[in-house]
Parts: structure tokens; C-alpha cells; sequence
């Protein structure tokens, strides 16, 4: 059996090898990690602020039979066979590791591997009717997600953020950048981290949703102030050939009189990959082309992407510096896809962004290349990154091997750009990335979806995954309006779903169309189709028209709700039962969203349909945005939706009326 010792606000448990170490963390929150080596390691990987513990509140008691730490409203109590259990203010136990039992595992599994890791898994009790939230982005269609296996590993339209938001009011944070997963199910969760060296988490409880998101902020970091000049529309498409082009596009936004608050330079502006630098044969003039789009109001976007061309300028002095990611067994080949200059596919390494040299390496480049020609946002793509084939356990990052550190790779990228940017003198830099990682929130990264399908069911399963990142503290969350491939701009099924898209990205945080549209004007990189409101016929145009006048008259609610959650913790985009927790109905709802506390939005996610049914919840009044009509709450109703419009509802006494 094991002991209990005390070391200042630390409780120990130790039975041979093993130890725990259980800490308050924060306002009612406990930090828990455990390993065979006796001491806890202070891993580069640890991301948790050291948060500030209310003084006063930190109790432990050594027992003869169990060990008690309460930190606030959050109680964990260690038995002498190790199990650990955890409860809040009124006594009620919220989670509990697995018991051991004759045949079953130990609740922490220590299982030896080369290099000093361990295969990690860690089992808790199931409980009837728990629900879970969060995890970062998974498009299986699903808001909760018990019942669920989730990998622990990044790829492209796949986020994984390893935060899990219970309905039983805790949060849990598994603080390991392996690759992994966590199963979800009906009579154990289990996380497993594949190779590490030590059990790391956070847990917080808090007696609402709202609450625990605060506390969760606390750990990993608020967002920062969003800019004012990015709460508008973003014009992307894959992509502007030339420096004219995106020009063209921009002045026809100003000559209809469209608001256009962002316009992006895509992939294969470059010479090479690698180069980060604008091509002169097709952008002869970046710094002129930047001071046009101020002039119009429009910042340019620039996309920048982590792989380096064997025929880039900067490949041999990267790859002699140890800037690059390696493999474990033979060539640094990482990437296969395709470049200027070269016929065909072929391989490319990644740089290394858990390098900080390799980070500010990539900066310098940025700097010299863009910066200086006064391009102040980047888009951050295939920053997972998007290795072909998937073997994390075959890369040697600085950090580390793949196993251990790869999901750390997009929140180090955003966090060499956020450091760059703020050292050069930007107050309020902001980047759009394809991935991240806990704490991505405060380095100022929007995250987008990925490379999703132009269909109806990629639509609706946007909704829930935007909804599960909200819930894993990403407040700032977009989509490719219209979904990004497959999309034939002469459909019918395409004009009739880049309106439902456009319809349901108005109300997301960043409003933004992308996409690469059919028919393409030939292989890639060549451009797609026109992507700009007007391409989609006469009838889609009037409606996405009046759509981007709207987000205009809605920018300054929408920046209310940003400035909390960058106070907060709490995303403006969120489930209904964040804001009534009371009302049992907002429970089953996945296919409905707040936007803010005042705005409630029901996309139409169904081709042909015209209208849907809705749930208003209890405690308020709702008005139709359209009608202006009253409903009590508590109740469903069937809201019609024809094609130019999608069922909003305002909080009575909300005032925002005049806007719709």
C-alpha cells in the first residue's frame, strides 16, 4: 500500500516507483501528475499557467486511510491504494478514477518505451447520462461526444485540443502534447498518451458551463483583444494568380458598394517554398498593392506555409543549422506535394517550430518579405503539420520525438508569429491557422476548419464542430464558406448551398468565404472558379449582399462579445445550454447556436428546405428577426425559412431589432 506525505500545498501519494503529486491550480481547480522517476519534471511541453491560488482556501489532511486537498469549491481525495477521487462544494463526487479489481488494469498504466517514454493511459468511472463537450474539432457530426474515440493527433480539418467540458459541471484538461487519443465510453473514459514521460492534468469544476470556461481560461491563457477591422467580411479563394487579380477583386467589392474588411494572397504566391517571399513575376509591386487595400479600408491576408523546397534559397543553410524537422529513419521527406520549378510531386521537410531558433529564423524571413512591404496579418496553413504518411513516431522535432511533442507544432507556430509581430510594434496581431493546441486562444490564432467538403452534411456537421471548439476555449472560429472542394459555382445544389453556408457564417465570430470552385482553370496551383459574392448568380447575389450589410450593422454587438471573451473566457458562439443550464430542453439541441447571449441562430442544413423546427428556450421571451413576431420560450415551433433567410430569434428586451 502507499503513503501520503505533504510539501507545502502539494499532497504526495507514493506506493514504490510511482508518485502523484496533486496541487491547487487557480480558483477552484487541481493540477495532477504522477510518474515512475520520483520527482516531478518540469517538461517544456507543460503548458498550464502557474495559476494564482486564492489564499486561505488550500486545505490538506493527512489521514490514516485517505488524504484530502481542497482547493476552493474542488476537493480530491486519495485513498491508500492510490485511487483518486474528485468532488465539489456541496460534497457530491463529480469524477473518480477506476477502482482496481482482480483482471482489470491499474487507473494509471505506466507502460515502458524506448528513449525514457512510457505508454500513458489514464481510466476513469463512466456515468450514466454524462455528457462531454469540447476535445477540439472533430467532424463526425456529433456536439456530444460520449460514446466517442477521439485521437489526440492534428490533422487537416481534425483539431485536436484535449480539454473535455462535462455535464456534470468539471473540466479536464489533459495536459500532454502526444499523440493519443481518449475513449469516451459507456463504462470507463480513457485517456492514452502513446509516449511521454509523465501524467499530466487539470481539472476545475464550477457551478455553471460559463464558470468553468472562466477558470479554464485562466489556465491556458485569455484571448487577446480582437481587432476591430477583422469583425467584417473576408474575401479568400484558392487563388489570385497575380498581384492584379486580387486587386481587380478588391475594387469591384468597393465599386458595388460591398463591405470587404480582409482579402487574401493564397499558396504559390512564392517562388519556392520556402522562400516566404513574394514571387516578382506575378506580384511586381507588394508594397503598393498593400498601400491600395488601405486606402480601400482592406488589410491583405498572406498565406504562408511551413515547408521548405529543396530549391528554396533558404533550404541548405536550414537544414545545416538543424531548422528542420528530421526523420527518425531515412530522408527529412515529410510533405509530398507540388512547387514552381519542379514537374511533379515531390517530398519537402517541415521547419522545425518547436525550435525557437528555427521560429525566429521563419520570422526574419517574414519580416524582410512581407512585413516590411506592410503586410501585417498571415494565414498559417498545413500547419498541423500535414505529414504524408502520418508516422509522428518517425520525426525528430527539437523537443523531441513525434510521439511525445508533435501536437504541440501549430501553438508554437502561432506563438513565433504573435512574439514577431508584438517585438516588431503590432498591438493587436492576429493570424488564421488550420490546427491548434490548447492555449492557441492567446496567441491570437483564428482557427478554421480545414479542407471540408461543398455538401449539405459537411454543413451540418460545421455547426457542431464549431460548437466544440467554442467549448475547448477557441473564441475565435471560422469556416471556407461554401466548404472548400467540390463546389461547381453553375449548380443549383451550390448556389443553393453557399447561401445556407453564407446564411450560417454571418453569425459565426469571423466571417470569411473560401474555397477552391469548379470548373478549375486547369491542375493545380492553378485558380478555381470566381469566388467573390457576385459568381453565384443574380439571385444568391442579392442575398449574400444583404447578408454582408447585415454583419456590418452587427459589428458593434459582435465586438461586445469578443471583448468578453477576452475577459472571460466565454465564446461568442456557443450551445444553448451555456446561458440556461436550467432548462432541460437546450440540453439535445446540436443543431442551434447563441451568437452572444441575445441572438439565438437555427441554420437551414437541409437542401430544400424552407423551413425547420426550433426550440426557444425557457426563462424569455424571443423575438423573429424577420417577422417581429413574439414567442414564449420553453417550447419548439416550426420557423419558416425560405431561401433568404434562416430563423433568427432576439432576446426580448435585447434592442436589437433596428439592426435586422
Amino acid at each position: 500500500m502507499g503513503r501520503f506525505l505533504r510539501d507545502g500545498n502539494t499532497l504526495i501519494w507514493q506506493e514504490r516507483q510511482q508518485k502523484i503529486w496533486i496541487q491547487p491550480w487557480g480558483a477552484n481547480g487541481l493540477r495532477v501528475q504522477a510518474n515512475l522517476s520520483g520527482a516531478r519534471m518540469d517538461l517544456p511541453q507543460a503548458l498550464l499557467f502557474p495559476a494564482p491560488v486564492p489564499s486561505g482556501k488550500v486545505e490538506i489532511v493527512l489521514g490514516a486511510e485517505e488524504a484530502v486537498l481542497r482547493n476552493g469549491n474542488i476537493r480530491a481525495a486519495v485513498f491508500l491504494g492510490g485511487q483518486v477521487r474528485f468532488f465539489d462544494a456541496a460534497g457530491r463526487e463529480f469524477l473518480r478514477e477506476l477502482e482496481e479489481a482482480v483482471g482489470n488494469p491499474p487507473a494509471r498504466l505506466f507502460q515502458h518505451r524506448d528513449g525514457g517514454l512510457f505508454r500513458i493511459e489514464a481510466s476513469f468511472a463512466a456515468c450514466d447520462g454524462e455528457r462531454f463537450f469540447g476535445l477540439g474539432q472533430h467532424l463526425n457530426g456529433r456536439l456530444d461526444q460520449k460514446g466517442c474515440v477521439i485521437d489526440l493527433r492534428q490533422r487537416n480539418t481534425a483539431v485536436a485540443i484535449p480539454f473535455l467540458l462535462s455535464s456534470r459541471k468539471y473540466g479536464f484538461l489533459w495536459n500532454n502534447p502526444g499523440v493519443g487519443r481518449v475513449e469516451l465510453g459507456q463504462n470507463a473514459t480513457r485517456w492514452v498518451a502513446e509516449g511521454a514521460r509523465q501524467l499530466d492534468y487539470f481539472v476545475v469544476c464550477g457551478e455553471s458551463y460559463a464558470e468553468i470556461l472562466e477558470r479554464y481560461a485562466d489556465a491556458t491563457g485569455r484571448a487577446p483583444a480582437f481587432p476591430d477591422w477583422a469583425l467584417g467580411f473576408w474575401q479568400s479563394k484558392l487563388r489570385y494568380e497575380t498581384q492584379s487579380e486580387l486587386l481587380n477583386a478588391a475594387r469591384e467589392y468597393k465599386r458595388r458598394g460591398l463591405p470587404l474588411s480582409v482579402i487574401v494572397s493564397d499558396f504559390f504566391h512564392w517562388s519556392h517554398m520556402g522562400d516566404w517571399e513574394f514571387d516578382p513575376a506575378c506580384w511586381p509591386d507588394p508594397a503598393g498593392m498593400v498601400r491600395e487595400l488601405e486606402e480601400m479600408g482592406v488589410k491583405l491576408m498572406v498565406s504562408i506555409w511551413p515547408t521548405v523546397s529543396p530549391l528554396s534559397e533558404n533550404y541548405a543553410v536550414m537544414r545545416q543549422r538543424g531548422l528542420l524537422i528530421d526523420n527518425e529513419r531515412g530522408t527529412d521527406a515529410q510533405q509530398v506535394f507540388m512547387d514552381h520549378g519542379i514537374n511533379g510531386p515531390a517530398y519537402y521537410p517541415y521547419y522545425d517550430a518547436t525550435n525557437p531558433e528555427a521560429r525566429e529564423f521563419l520570422w526574419e524571413c517574414v519580416r524582410k518579405n512581407y512585413y516590411a512591404q506592410g503586410v501585417r496579418t498571415f494565414w498559417l496553413d498545413n500547419d498541423e503539420p500535414d505529414v504524408n504518411p502520418y508516422d509522428p513516431e518517425n520525426l525528430r522535432f527539437f523537443l523531441g520525438n513525434g510521439i511525445e511533442v508533435a501536437n504541440l507544432y501549430p501553438l508554437l507556430h502561432q506563438m513565433g508569429f504573435r512574439e514577431g509581430m508584438r517585438v516588431a510594434g503590432e498591438t493587436e496581431p492576429l493570424t488564421l491557422s488550420r490546427s491548434g493546441w490548447a492555449g492557441s486562444q492567446r496567441f491570437g490564432s483564428v482557427i478554421w476548419s480545414g479542407d471540408v467538403a461543398s455538401t449539405f452534411e459537411s454543413l451540418q456537421a460545421q455547426v457542431r464542430a464549431g460548437l466544440n471548439m467554442a467549448l475547448s476555449g477557441i473564441p475565435w472560429w471560422t469556416t471556407d464558406i461554401g466548404g472548400f472542394h467540390g463546389g461547381d459555382v453553375r449548380s443549383e445544389y451550390f448556389r443553393e448551398l453557399i447561401v445556407r453556408w453564407f446564411q450560417f457564417g454571418a453569425f459565426c465570430p469571423v466571417f470569411r468565404l473560401h474555397g477552391y470552385r469548379e470548373p478549375a482553370k486547369g491542375l493545380l496551383p492553378a485558380s478555381g472558379a470566381d469566388n467573390e459574392i457576385w459568381s453565384f448568380g443574380e439571385e444568391a447575389y442579392g442575398i449574400l449582399r444583404g447578408l454582408l450589410l447585415l454583419r456590418e450593422r452587427l459589428r458593434p454587438y459582435i465586438g461586445r462579445q469578443m471583448r468578453l471573451a477576452s475577459e472571460k473566457g466565454l465564446p461568442p458562439m456557443r450551445p444553448l445550454f451555456v446561458d440556461f443550464p436550467q432548462d432541460a430542453g437546450c440540453e439535445s439541441v446540436e443543431d442551434q447556436f447563441l451568437f452572444g447571449p441575445d441572438i439565438l441562430v437555427a441554420p437551414v442544413l437541409t437542401r430544400g428546405a424552407r423551413e425547420r423546427p426550433v426550440y426557444l428556450p425557457d426563462g424569455t421571451k424571443w423575438i423573429d428577426a424577420r417577422t417581429g413576431a413574439a414567442h414564449p420560450g420553453g417550447r419548439w415551433i416550426t420557423a419558416p425559412a425560405p431561401l433568404e433567410a434562416i430563423p433568427v430569434f432576439l432576446r426580448s428586451g435585447s434592442g436589437l431589432e433596428e439592426i435586422f
